[in-house]
């Protein structure tokens, strides 16, 4: 950590560089943001918006079992929760017995209900209103190393099952012709999701974390011509946003993670305005 510090500090001479958790947030932010890009642009093809941001409630509900349970550790008892959800979620969404946006929202608004109960009951839910918000501060160079292994993770799950993923998002028809099992791409993906939303939902925020997959993605959409400059805008708004987002908060004051959902928002209305000039 301490090579990186000195790199920051001899490319960005600024004052809110001299803080160490500022330096960890930046770090964090430039692995994480990319995460966000490349999975964004998979999230809306495939139009998992909802099921992502069910993921995102679901947090409380693992807390809330961990509580019970006895897990010390939140983020165990938050991820084995959202992979079980996740995959629940899927199986019921394949048997067509309802619309899949009706059972997401369904499941989404029971799962964030419950943990608020379990949490809430004797008034200790305060100790984790942070969790709603996020932290991208308090994070840890054990927490971004935790972060870095998960970027490595899903850039090997990327690189493997981008075309299954893609086929499968396209055309489900296509996709089972070529022999692509379906429904394990779906659950593998799901999985990834799952993990990506719990590593980072503790400086993210369960309220925010939806945007900040979702909005990157759908402004590259709108100004992107192939699948290439969609995946790379993506990214670039991504980091872009979350950077920014950072110095600005530090300035004024304000969480960061809500402050950089402004500023990705910002920058989706402006593509949308540039798509519309162009056409």
């Amino acid at each position: 950590m301490e090579i990186l510090y000195k790199i920051i500090d001899l490319i960005l001479p600024f004052s809110w560089a001299n803080y160490n958790f500022m330096k960890n947030a930046l770090i964090a932010i430039l692995i994480i943001t990319p995460l966000f890009g490349i999975l964004g642009t998979m999230i809306v093809n495939n139009r998992m918006a909802f099921f992502s941001d069910a993921l995102g409630h679901s947090a409380l509900t693992g807390i809330a079992l961990g509580a019970i349970l006895g897990i010390i550790n939140t983020h165990i008892s938050m991820l084995i929760f959202a992979v079980l959800f996740a995959l629940c979620l899927n199986n019921i969404k394949r048997r067509k017995t309802m619309s899949t946006d009706t059972v997401i929202s369904v499941f989404s608004s029971l799962s964030m209900a419950t943990g608020l109960v379990i949490l809430s009951r004797g008034g200790n839910f305060s100790k984790y209103s942070n969790m709603l918000v996020g932290d991208i501060l308090s994070i840890n160079a054990k927490e971004i190393l935790a972060l870095l292994l998960v970027f490595i993770m899903t850039m090997i799950f990327w690189f493997l099952g981008f075309n299954k993923l893609l086929a499968t998002g396209i055309n489900e028809t296509l996709a089972r012709s070529k022999n692509i099992n379906i429904n394990w791409v779906e659950d593998l993906f799901s999985i990834v999701i799952a993990i990506i939303v719990m590593f980072s939902i503790r400086w993210v925020g369960i309220l925010i974390i939806n945007a900040l997959l979702i909005l990157p993605a759908a402004a590259s959409r709108n100004i992107a011509s192939n699948m290439r400059e969609y995946h790379l805008f993506s990214i670039i708004i991504s980091v872009f946003s979350g950077v920014i987002g950072l110095i600005i908060s530090f300035y004024i004051g304000t969480a960061t993670g809500p402050t950089i959902v402004i500023i990705a928002s910002i920058i989706f209305f402006l593509t949308l305005i540039l798509r519309r000039s162009f056409k």
